[in-house]
This record gives structure tokens, sequence and C-alpha cells, in this order.
């Protein structure tokens, strides 16, 4: 749909790069700018420029996926102004050239260069995926570790890259990791965390920070967090890079107890991963979500136990005075996280029956492709499928905010479920975005708050602006989920 402006911009700029999640906050802070009625940064593939063209824009037809692609549709040249302005201002913010000194740096062309010249021990590689798998074994092959950002890799090129990082005895983590934490420095989408005993594998990015986030609450750090893809416990990949990352724990001094956190893993590879932490001498806590097994609130309560600190009880919330009354009876979740989404399904359908998905729990249970049905209903924003060209639901949540207002004006809708996840990469103020959506809704509305007391959204900022636009918050999500439930099903 051609988007309501009076004056547009298109350009290409040659050459030049920013990793997808700074061009998605980017495209953020662009739209966001007054007069602004629609925005994108992106690298110039093929899918950005078909997304820019459904648009209403006109990109060049000389661009290539090494260009940066700018376009802009604002009210009038002022606002255009303004919006070139705040992403020069952006780009600059992170590509600042040093100054001080007389020497001449030529920046390094391809990963391994930058490697050898930084004698660094780790890369972060978030290219298209296409060619991030070249990216990532220049990488191993310069002698580093990599955590692989980028999702759209092949299945074959993930285990030629586990299989190389093995060989060189190095870790590969992803592709489609998204969270990690190494020695306190949180990568991709991560939160603020204290030193600690916990190491986490986590083949879940959302599952990852909810996890640290529940252990921070009883005041317990992480060592590291190694994200390994949501595909490794998967029957091809065959838990190659949690069986490495399980070593890689083990063997540092600072870990005294592993948590693996995964959805349902195929049952030949969790045994061979179980049988693998059997041997190990650091004790192995495992949270494989799936009917019948503990939700991650569950085994945040373990760990605590077994490291002998207390578990929180309740866990900490911030209730209002009072919910709306709705006459509906179905639960609408609407989550940014793909792992938080799971467990809500796993715990509602155990109470209420089915619950219809883009993220099924089983095939019969799937939405059409216009993501509408009738009951119980829980949708993945941060499904590929639905990122795809867009920022991710955790960066900018208009996507949600519209879904929000209509499942509240579905008189069958009794309770809105959803998710707000802080940390580093996210949106810098997700409570200030969705609480004017949730006081204008006539329904319940109930928040798992996924985040830690050191994120930079300010955690207690962020619950007490929630509860204070009528929202139910919750820091676990499986508590937050059960009060949708009885919300439901009161009578």
């Amino acid at each position: 749909m051609t988007p309501p402006a009076e004056t547009r911009h298109v350009e290409v700029r040659r050459g030049a790069y920013r990793d997808s999640v700074r061009l998605m906050q980017i495209s953020q802070a662009v739209n966001a700018t007054p007069g602004v009625s629609a925005g994108l940064v992106a690298m110039a593939t093929p899918l950005n420029l078909d997304l820019a063209a459904g648009m209403g824009f006109t990109p060049p037809a000389d661009a290539t996926a090494n260009d940066m692609l700018v376009a802009i549709a604002a009210v009038d040249d002022d606002a255009l102004r303004a919006a070139l302005a705040r992403l020069d201002t952006e780009l600059n913010r992170v590509d600042r050239p040093a100054t001080g000194g007389q020497a001449t740096v030529v920046a390094p062309r391809t990963v391994g260069s930058a490697v050898r010249l930084l004698g660094a021990n780790l890369t972060l590689v978030s290219t298209p995926g296409r060619y991030a798998f070249v990216d990532a074994m220049d990488a191993l092959d310069a002698g580093t570790s990599v955590m692989v950002f980028s999702d759209n890799v092949s299945l074959a090129e993930e285990i030629r890259l586990k299989d190389a990082a093995a060989e060189r005895g190095l870790l590969a983590m992803g592709p489609d990791c998204g969270t990690a934490v190494i020695g306190g420095v949180g990568l991709g989408f991560a939160n603020v965390v204290r030193p600690g005993p916990v190491g986490i594998v986590a083949a879940s990015g959302t599952g990852a920070q909810h996890m640290m986030a529940l252990l921070d609450a009883a005041g317990v750090g992480v060592s590291h967090v190694l994200g390994v893809g949501g595909r490794d416990l998967s029957r091809p990949v065959a838990g190659r890079g949690t069986l490495a990352a399980l070593d890689a724990l083990d063997a540092d001094d600072s870990t005294e107890l592993i948590v693996v956190i995964s959805k349902p893993p195929a049952p030949e590879v969790a045994t061979r991963v179980r049988e693998h932490a059997a041997r190990l001498s650091t004790p192995v806590v495992f949270a494989l979500l799936d009917a019948g097994q503990p939700d991650l609130t569950e085994v945040a309560a373990g760990v605590l136990r077994r490291l002998g600190v207390p578990v929180p009880s309740p866990w900490p919330s911030w209730l209002p005075a009072a919910l709306p009354v709705a006459a509906g009876t179905a639960i609408r979740g609407l989550f940014s996280g793909g792992t938080l989404c799971y467990e809500a399904m796993l715990i509602a359908s155990g109470a209420l029956g089915p619950v219809r998905s883009n993220t099924p729990l089983r095939p019969e249970w799937g939405l059409p492709a216009d993501l509408r049905g009738d009951g119980h209903l829980m949708i993945d924003f941060g499904d590929d499928t639905l990122t795809q060209g867009r920022p991710h639901p955790m960066i900018d949540g208009r996507q949600r905010l519209d879904r929000l207002a209509a499942e509240a004006a579905d008189p069958a809708c009794g309770v809105v479920l959803m998710d707000v996840v802080l940390g580093h990469g996210a949106h810098p103020d997700p409570a200030a975005e969705v609480a004017p959506a949730i006081a204008e809704a006539k329904v319940p509305v109930v928040v798992s708050l996924t985040g830690t007391a050191g994120d930079p959204q300010g955690l207690e900022r962020q619950a007490t602006l929630l509860r204070d636009a009528g929202a139910a918050v919750y820091a676990s999500n499986a508590e937050a989920t059960r009060r949708a439930i009885q919300l439901v099903t009161a009578t």
C-alpha cells in the first residue's frame, strides 16, 4: 500500500554497511521522527528491495546487497530533512572514526583480516544469511569462535560450520543465535547480568533471557550464556553446538552449574546430550520445554535450591488495583519471544485445550496466513516469516499494537497476554510504546516482563508504566500465563 506522504526520498549509499540489528534500530529511530509516515533503512538485498517496492518506493535498479537502501516518506520537506538528520546521527554514532593519532589505519576488507588485525578471539556475524556462512568460515579459519546472529543459513551450512569449529577447537554459536553473554558482555539481544555461578546453554534466545532475568530476581548471576541456534537439537544437527558448549562451560572455573534450555529436542538427540552431560564434572539441569516437563520458572527455582539460594515467594509482580471485566472467554497471546510464546501455549493448552498459533504445538492447531481464528490464539510475532524485511518486535512493536487493538475490540476476547522483553538490542522504552494501547483496551491485559535490574530501560520503571496503564505485570512468564487462564475460566 502506498504510504500517505507528500514527500518521498530514496537513495542508495554505496558500500555502506551496518549489521541487521543496528539497521532495525536505525529504521525504528527514523520512523519515530515526527512527520515520517514510512521509513526503511536496510541493506539492498532482493528481499528488502521488494519490501521497499511494496511500501510504494522505487529503488534504483542497480542497487546491490552491498549497498545500504534508504527510503523515507514524510509529510513535508522539513520532516524529511529531520528524518535524514536523524539517520546521519544514528549512522555516525556507531561509525565515528578514531581521532588524536596521526597513523592511517586501512580498514580490513575481510572478516579474517579483521580478526588478525585486532587479535580477536570471538567474531559476531550478522550479515544476510546467504553471506553469513562464508564470513563465519573466514572467522573460524582465522582462529576465532563465532556467534552467527544471521538466520536463513542452510541446514547443511550449519552442520559444516559446527564441524569446522570442532576440528579447530572453537565454538560455533548459531546460526540464528540471538543471545549470548561472554564474560559479562552481552551480544545480540541480551540482558545486563551480574557475574555468577550459572552457565546457560540455549537453543532459545528469549528462553535464555528469561532464565537470566529469573535468576537475577533472586540475586544470582551467570558466568556465560552460550546460544547454539534453534535447530541445534534437531535430528540433523544432532546437538553439535550444545555438546561443544557443555564442554566449554565444564572447563570454565567460574561455572558451578549448567542449565540447558530448548524447545522439544529430537528424542535421540536429547538422550545423547543427557548422556554427555552425565559424564561432565559440572552438574547440568535441563529445561527442555514440553508437555509434562517443568516450565522455566520451575527450573529456575530448582537451580536456586541447588545453589542454596532462597526462591522468591512470590516472584516479582506489579498489579493494578483492578482489571477490566471482559465477557469473552478466549486468551489472545501476542508475543515477541518465540520460547515465551511456546511456554505459554504449553501451559494454556494443558488447562484449556487447543491453542491456535502461527507456531503451533500441533500442526492441526495452525493459523491461516492472515493469523485470524476463533478461540484461544497465541502469535509469535518474532517468527522468521513475520520479520522478513521488518524490525523484530522487540525493537518495533507497532505490528503487535495494531493486533492488541483488534483483539480488544473482539467480543470473544477475554484477556490479552503479551510479553515485554528488555535488555541491549531491544526497544529503548517499550513500556512507553505499549502502555497507551493497554490503557485504551477494554479487556484485561496480562504482561510477562523479562528484564533485570541493570537493564538500560529500567526494570522498575517499565513495570510501573505498564501497571499504571492497567496491566497485571509478572516477572514469571508461567505465572503470567496462569493468571490469564484464571481470568478466562473464572465463573
